[in-house]
């Protein structure tokens, strides 16, 4: 018993000698003490936490190489390994987490809309109940600043830049025709269905290494990743009818979306200024599948739609107008995939392709127009920490054009082109505290079509100077090739280039955000030709230049007012250019001086109404007068348009929607035709550019079948 009471205390005594005390004390970057951090040995119940003076001391029993784990809310979590023995005296610093949500973020020339940003100048359901938009996701986006009003084009017109300097992407892969065909003085519309995208990135400008071939914007929509419930969304318009069903599996997804568009029975009741010989119609059908394994994704978006309609346009040159007959077939497929290889290894890369098919007969002329393009991408990320990323990549675009043309005095003559792009990129973000954050990326492109090598650096930082507000600055150099109605005549020309130079000023409170940005764009290289029309002989070069300047202005509110939410843009633009067949430097006839839109939204919940309206202001555009001496010497009056719409809950699931565009009959003016020669007077004649119509009268019924049968589809309306 005696021998056994002493083999005890030895025990005990051997393994208080045993313990070890690890001991420190845990302040900030500044030094201050920061009470209540837990610290432990990782993988025991060994550890404590600070007290009021940053200091912590408690015993173990390990031994050897251990991590110690020190963790705080808001800041990153301090790992070190090493020696207990030598766990004594510790003074460590944690740093700021720099992933919380009032960190800094890089956000110079870029408007966010979806769930995962941090700052949202625009929700994702903004994209369809906008007054003015009539459900067209480029039709909200010309409510933000940095816009123009084109109010017969449709398309975005960004800085001053042409609507063709403007990129679309579809999880981040290339749209080579986003938009839908049209005909003069007629607004096109996007063709893709918003209510299969929850995130939309819209860049006006100092944007990403990763995205080129864009010299003014790029718009970046992102699909749906992972949809919350099986349901069916019926609508049944004024204008045709639509029909979507999302099915889900274990890991698995499909949505399908289908629409038919006919607008011969609109038109009988409200005639437009058009002579319609067949109205505009369109089939289309859009689907997303997804296939979700751990950290991987997989989608696979396709879209097709067939468009026709024939009409006879007035026009000054011809006394019997002219005949404008159009067929156009595009289809869409883009495939993504992105993952974790590790822990600090991701991978995205994905393709699409497009064949787009025009069929186009203007008086006696035949005309057809044929393209495949595919895009090939493959990028890369490596997080080193929370503070430093690096992203690499690498791409390839193809674009093969064909164009036939035949008429009563010309026979059947092909022309056309191939070209191919590739490119690379490196990208670096570094964050270096949650007040200061910098991205510095370079990006090589190689043109095959005219062996051309081009290097584009680009630049953006961000520095935090309160709780609620940022400054940033981003630069950049852009390239892009010109457009398929120069490639197709000569191939001995340049790329056309663009420097940004971006100020932005962001204020982002709880339901509210104030945004203001200074801009310089100065182009060079931009195309010259010598014909008004560009054919076979006509000289190109890229003697080209210009310049666009200007400030824009956002704000957001929906705290103020209650059940009110209402935004204001104002751009102010400065824009000349000489380029094309301009015999001088000039403001472009698409450019505005200044352009102001008010939208607002209010919900009554008495009625079960949500009602809005859109308020577009848009000052004169700048046309040729040739009965006054010089070029572009006069402007348009101002562009007005007062829109309003009304969503009406009949029951839960089932929506009576209205709207009215331009409400008050605004006599808008695109722009004057003048008469080829003078008449005997030495004058020549002109007639006014109208609108096809003043008005736009819209009725809707959406019912939604969904699994928890409350679902609806006033987020889309």
């Amino acid at each position: 018993m005696k021998s056994l009471l002493t083999l005890t205390l030895f025990i005990f005594c051997f393994s208080i000698q045993a313990q070890t005390t690890i001991n420190g004390t845990v302040t900030n970057e500044k030094g201050v003490a920061i009470t209540g951090a837990n610290v432990y040995l990782e993988g025991t119940y060994d550890g404590s936490t600070t007290d009021d003076n940053g200091k912590f001391s408690f015993k173990t029993s390990e031994t050897g190489t251990q991590t110690l784990i020190v963790s705080y809310l808001s800041y990153e979590t301090f790992t070190m390994l090493g020696d207990i023995a030598f766990m004594k005296g510790l003074n460590i610093e944690l740093k700021e987490d720099v992933n919380t949500l009032d960190a800094v973020v890089l956000s110079a020339g870029t408007f966010q809309a979806g769930d995962n940003s941090k700052v949202n100048a625009l929700k994702p359901l903004d994209v369809v109940t906008t007054a003015s938009a009539l459900g067209d996701f480029v039709g909200a986006l010309q409510t933000l600043p940095g816009t123009a009003t084109v109010a017969e084009d449709g398309r975005l017109f960004v800085r001053g830049g042409e609507a063709e300097e403007t990129q679309i992407f579809i999880d981040g892969i290339r749209v080579f025709t986003p938009y839908s065909p049209t005909t003069n003085n007629t607004p096109t519309r996007g063709r893709y269905s918003p209510f299969l995208f929850d995130g939309i990135t819209f860049s006006t400008g100092g944007y990403s290494a990763e995205y080129g071939q864009a010299l003014s914007s790029v718009l970046l929509l992102n699909t749906i990743d992972e949809p919350d419930q099986e349901k069916t969304d019926i609508g049944i318009m004024t204008v045709g009818g639509t029909l979507g069903n999302t099915q889900k599996w274990a890991k698995s997804s499909l949505s399908v979306n289908a629409s038919y568009i006919n607008l011969a029975p609109y038109l009988e009741v409200f005639k437009d200024r058009n002579d319609w010989i067949k109205p505009f119609e369109t089939l289309a059908g859009e689907t997303v599948f997804r296939h979700k394994l751990n950290n991987d994704l997989f989608k696979l978006y396709a879209a097709f739609d067939s468009s026709n309609f024939e009409l006879i346009q007035e026009d000054i040159n011809f006394e019997d107008g002219i005949r404008f007959k159009l067929k156009n077939d595009n289809f869409y497929v883009n495939s993504s995939y992105q993952g974790m290889l590790n822990d600090t290894w991701s991978v995205l890369g994905g393709m699409s392709y497009t064949y787009a098919d025009e069929k186009l007969n203007i008086i006696d002329n035949d005309i057809r127009d044929q393209e495949h393009s595919a895009h090939v991408k493959f990028k890369l990320k490596k997080r080193f920490s929370n503070r430093f990323k690096l992203y690499f990549g690498s791409e390839y675009f193809i674009t093969n054009f064909n164009e036939g043309f035949e008429s009563d005095v010309v026979e059947q003559t092909d022309y056309g082109y191939n070209n191919s792009i590739f490119a690379s990129y490196v990208e670096a973000d570094l964050i270096f505290s949650k007040k200061f954050a910098l991205k510095a990326g370079l990006r090589a492109e190689n043109t095959f079509l005219y062996n051309e090598f081009t290097v584009s650096p680009r630049l953006s930082l961000a520095y935090k100077t309160s709780d609620k507000s940022q400054v940033s600055l981003a630069y950049g150099n852009f390239y892009q090739n010109p457009q398929s109605n120069v490639l197709k005549f000569t191939q001995d020309i340049e790329s056309q280039q663009t420097s940004h130079y971006i100020l932005n000023y962001q204020f982002n409170s709880e339901g509210q955000i104030f945004r203001a940005e200074a801009y310089y764009k100065n182009y060079n290289n931009l195309l010259k030709y010598d014909d008004e029309i560009t054919d076979f002989d006509t000289n190109f070069s890229n003697d080209g230049f210009g310049f666009a300047k200007g400030v824009d202005l956002f704000w957001r509110d929906n705290k103020s007012i209650k059940n009110t939410d209402y935004w204001v843009s104002y751009s102010y633009l400065d824009s000349k250019r000489n380029y094309r067949n301009y015999p001088m430097e000039a403001q472009p006839n698409f450019a505005n001086t200044h352009n102001l839109s008010v939208v607002g939204k209010y919900f009554i919940t008495d009625w079960k109404s949500q009602v809005g309206f859109s308020y577009a202001f848009g000052s004169g555009r700048t046309y040729t007068n040739p009965n006054m001496e010089g070029f572009l010497n006069q402007k348009t009056k101002s562009y007005n348009n007062l829109s309003l719409n009304w969503a009406y809950l009949i029951s839960q699931q089932k929506i009576l929607y209205f709207s009215i565009n331009n409400v008050t009959g605004f006599k808008n003016i695109n722009g004057y035709q003048y008469a080829d020669t003078p008449n005997m007077n030495g004058n020549f004649a002109r007639r006014t550019l109208r609108p096809a119509a003043d008005q736009f009268f819209f009725v809707g019924f959406f019912w939604t079948i969904s699994e928890d049968n409350t679902s609806n589809q006033l987020d889309k309306l």
